[in-house]
């Protein structure tokens, strides 16, 4: 075998490895969206059983994977993820993430529901800056909008299944709901099988090994909050925030309340409402592939930021007519306009920025950092919009998360880093210099 062939043969080897890694650190995005969407989707059921008040109601969102546990988790996991790697920490939140799926599926009561919700949102939290950093290190520097697309596509595909399962198995009731959150333990288990089987990141293996050298030499250093605070950090941290908390706290309000919004705002039934629930996620996962997975490597990433950020402004606009005037049809303009958006805006951008960004010895740390600030904000406003919803109407509502848009699109289209078909080395050397370990 020539020199050529066999690296030839490494390279796809490499490039195996590389997918089969970003596929199944992917998955945590497919059971994050689809934990809430699950919940969402039976959320008049559990109601209804659980004799849950607007106050239950909004303390089951605000201690959900949806808010204030994943943002725990990711706090916890990012620094454990850096300290002793990434593998430890998609593996094990597996393991936690299915715990806790059995209390919901098994709830016979509100303790136990909110039980369930807190295990789940403290592995998915946990999960999140672990595999968005393994899927950034492991791949390919003019393909790695594309492998951080791939999270974007699960995290769009499975609230896809969930919605059609729950429509598919709404005649059982609460039965069919207990069975849609089944299949994210199977799910879950079976990522948990295949992840065990995945090497280390390289890019962490190789920083543990300067941090040993360093030390023995004497010129080691601790990473602090401190880091997280240099100017350089800072910048990046303030820039990200406003990116992606904005956003969400817009999107977390469609992942968890937009069912019950179809039909109170829409006049659709409940089997309508997870149809275009459905739709709006397979929408996503179109723009996801065909525009940020096909383009995001490609062209200006600036541009393709402000196209989303304007469809999703124009999305959530139309909940600013009068309920009165509320037409299947624009709901389905929503459905459409906010879904494709979705799949190339302030998600993937941020899943991928945030990557690239900060330098390996705290990448997954700064990641938790900034994915707790995100989801606490998220609890709060998670826990205050039914009661804006039930006491000031929705237009209220959409108007406030017409402002967060509004925001989120500024702060990216004017602060959006060019680093595209860079090497993460390459990166942290311009932005940092020589770094110490």
């Amino acid at each position: 075998m020539s020199n050529k062939e066999e690296k030839e043969m490494t390279s796809k080897e490499e490039n195996k490895l590389a997918w089969k890694t970003t596929i199944s650190a992917s998955m945590a995005n497919y059971i994050d969206a689809g934990s809430i969407v699950a919940g969402a989707a039976g959320l008049s059921l559990w109601t209804s059983y659980l004799h849950m008040s607007d106050a239950k109601l909004g303390l089951l969102s605000a201690l959900s994977s949806n808010a204030v546990s994943a943002a725990i988790g990711a706090l916890i996991g990012g620094y454990i993820c850096d300290k002793y790697g990434r593998k430890l920490v998609y593996n094990c939140s597996m393991l936690f993430y299915m715990f806790g799926m059995l209390f919901i599926i098994f709830s016979q009561n509100f303790g136990m529901m909110l039980t369930g919700y807190i295990i789940v949102g403290l592995s998915v939290g946990a999960d999140i800056p672990a595999s968005w950093t393994t899927i950034a290190e492991g791949a390919p520097a003019k393909e790695r909008a594309k492998h951080c697309g791939t999270a974007q596509l699960a995290w769009a595909a499975g609230p896809v299944i969930v919605m059609i399962l729950s429509v598919t198995l709404g005649h059982l009731g609460l039965l069919g709901s207990r069975i849609v959150f089944g299949h994210l333990f199977v799910v879950a288990l079976v990522t948990w099988l295949i992840r065990r089987t995945l090497p280390e990141s390289e890019s962490w293996l190789a920083q543990k090994k300067k941090e040993k050298q360093l030390e023995s030499e004497g010129k080691s250093q601790k990473v602090t909050i401190k880091d997280l605070l240099r100017p350089v950090n800072f910048k990046s941290i303030i820039f990200l925030l406003g990116v992606y908390l904005f956003w969400n706290l817009a999107a977390g309000t469609m992942g968890f309340f937009m069912p019950l919004i179809y039909q109170t705002v829409g006049k659709v039934s409940a089997e309508t409402a997870n149809l275009l629930q459905a739709g709006l996620f397979a929408c996503t996962a179109i723009g996801t592939y065909f525009v940020f997975m096909r383009l995001g490597d490609k062209v200006s990433r600036r541009g393709i930021y402000a196209v989303s950020a304007i469809m999703a402004i124009g999305a959530w606009s139309i909940f600013l007519l009068p309920a009165s005037s509320m037409k299947p049809s624009m709901l389905l303009i929503f459905v459409v306009g906010y879904g494709l958006s979705c799949g190339f805006g302030q998600q993937p951008f941020y899943q991928l920025w945030a990557s690239e960004l900060f330098p390996t010895k705290y990448r997954a740390s700064a990641q938790g950092v900034m994915f707790f600030v995100v989801r606490i904000a998220l609890g709060i406003w998670s826990f205050v919009i039914p009661t804006i919803m039930s006491k000031f109407g929705f237009q209220l509502a959409a108007a406030c998360m017409i402002g967060f848009l509004v925001i989120s699109a500024v702060v990216g289209i004017v602060f959006a880093p060019n680093t595209s078909g860079r090497t993460l080395d390459a990166i942290e050397k311009e932005r940092y210099g020589k770094l110490s370990a």
